[in-house]
């Protein structure tokens, strides 16, 4: 037989309480709070959230970022490797924060007729925080010219990423590149956001004869090769378009091909709710078609939404990077991942230059941080499961 204890109200009393708190928070709380709830026990998703946001700050203040100019050619430096960044300075014996890298000496191979790099450890360069440099314009709006990180002297090599075939500062080229390649993701992904809604909803409420024109066209569009379909789309593009128009062209183009599986995805549940008693109501209560779509039906299944256009992103630079990586995207004197790894196609550059490659680092990071991230939206999408 079991005995009561005097400690018993503060133990499984206690838990039971803490228990029926957290069902009574989850009975009354609402859709949004559930998801966020759900998906804060994602770590992986909660970390990759982190990691896209900051590289959404990385692509928002490329020009402070980037220690130089991404166009800027200095011959001294062609295939200069990386240099390693130092913070502190125990030179002296003592220990203060001084970071600095470290010069080049060069030499010149008369049989291979290039430039040989070493790093000279007795040659400091001091690197300041807040430097000034090469002026530019913040979100083409403010004229600044500090630069987060650079050279305290001007003139003085610092290539933490190392340089291409032109000397240029693969640091600086790669955050340039990705404001255009996260930007395409997000551009993208918005177009074929409102295409996908707009025609999958469109297919699934109205059915019949609307129904049939819109799948038809859907199953022609993905029975088409994905790359013959963008090197065809692509090349339509007129070659005297200058490189913002090329842009907005192939942001336009990936949008087209792009909104077909939301679409289907948005049918198959405009099917589902169009018999719900809130849309029969919406319709007696005399709601246009456009309103009981945008104000009573896209809301039902949001979350789910907002999963498949996480998810979607990768796709869209990846897209983007295939094609400039072939040629039949953007070009320069835009930068972008794409166009950053098409310099690195060559065997003998990669042995070379193996840090041509960067960008490729970048793309496989931002890609999977982006599945991490719509893994946990997707997972959160629905709390009641």
């Amino acid at each position: 037989m079991s005995t009561t204890t005097l400690n018993e109200p503060f133990g499984p009393r206690q838990e039971e309480s803490a228990g029926s708190e957290t069902v009574a928070r989850a009975f009354v709380a609402s859709q949004w709070q559930l998801v966020w709830w759900r998906f804060k026990e994602h770590k992986v998703a909660v970390i990759s959230g982190v990691f896209v946001i900051l590289i959404y700050m990385v692509a928002l203040f490329a020009e402070f970022l980037a220690p130089f100019a991404p166009d800027e050619v200095n011959a001294q430096y062609l295939y200069a490797p990386p240099q390693q960044l130092h913070l502190f300075d125990t030179s002296d014996g003592g220990f203060r924060i001084a970071p600095h890298v470290y010069g080049y000496s060069s030499v010149v191979d008369p049989a291979a007729g290039r430039r040989t790099f070493t790093i000279n450890p007795e040659q400091k360069i001091p690197l300041g925080f807040l430097v000034e440099g090469d002026p530019y314009k913040l979100w083409n709006l403010f004229p600044m010219n500090r630069h987060f990180i650079g050279p305290q002297q001007a003139g003085q090599p610092m290539y933490l990423l190392g340089a291409d075939r032109l000397g240029r500062d693969m640091l600086s080229r790669l955050i340039y590149g990705t404001r255009i390649s996260m930007s395409i993701g997000l551009v993208g992904v918005f177009l074929s956001l409102v295409l996908g809604i707009l025609l999958g909803g469109m297919s699934g409420y109205y059915g019949g004869v609307v129904d049939n024109i819109i799948q038809r066209a859907i199953e022609f569009l993905r029975s088409i090769p994905t790359i013959p379909l963008w090197m065809g789309l692509a090349a339509a593009l007129p070659a005297n378009w200058p490189p913002l128009r090329i842009y907005f062209g192939i942001t336009v183009i990936l949008s087209l091909i792009g909104w077909t599986g939301l679409a289907r995805v948005v049918r198959g549940r405009f099917l589902a709710l169009r018999s719900e008693e809130f849309v029969t109501a919406a319709e007696l209560d005399g709601a246009s078609d456009l309103r009981i779509i945008v104000r009573y039906m896209v809301p039902s299944f949001m979350s789910h939404i907002i999963a498949s256009t996480t998810l979607a992103i990768p796709a869209m630079i990846l897209s983007e990077t295939s094609l400039s990586f072939l040629g039949l995207g953007l070009q320069a004197p835009l930068v972008s991942w794409g166009t950053l790894l098409r310099e690195a196609q060559s065997v003998r550059t990669v042995l070379q230059a193996p840090w041509q490659m960067w960008p490729a680092v970048a793309v496989v990071v931002t890609v999977l941080a982006l599945n991490f991230l719509g893994d946990g939206l997707r997972d959160a999408a629905d709390p009641y499961l």
